[in-house]
């Protein structure tokens, strides 16, 4: 499984979000989805980890998770490439709409 794949799950999204404020402990994440017995998401964690999206670290009985800083490196280097295409296409659709309808109301 790579990047994409792991972050096409809702659920592991919702994981991901709520690591956006901060590490958390698996139990303060099992609450994050409440629909979700702790066994899955433990798996939706370990795909995570897996994909180097998170990481986690053991603090006595407890595991705390945390984003991992470059995790989604690749997918912003895919988005960006994507990003700059749009804004090349609206800007040249831009430039059309001025030219063909000028400062109509």
């Amino acid at each position: 499984m790579d990047v994409f794949e792991a972050v096409a799950d809702p659920g592991r999204r919702a994981l991901l979000d709520a690591l956006t404020a901060g590490e958390r402990t698996a139990g303060e994440l099992v609450d994050v989805l409440p629909g979700l017995a702790q066994p899955t998401v433990s798996r939706h964690l370990r795909v995570l980890r897996e994909v180097g999206l998170v990481e986690v670290r053991p603090d006595a009985q407890r595991r705390i998770y945390a984003l991992r800083a470059d995790g989604l490196t690749e997918m912003d280097q895919w988005i960006s490439r994507h990003r700059q295409y749009w804004a090349d296409h609206l800007d040249a659709l831009e430039r059309h709409l001025d030219t063909t309808f000028g400062d109509q109301p």
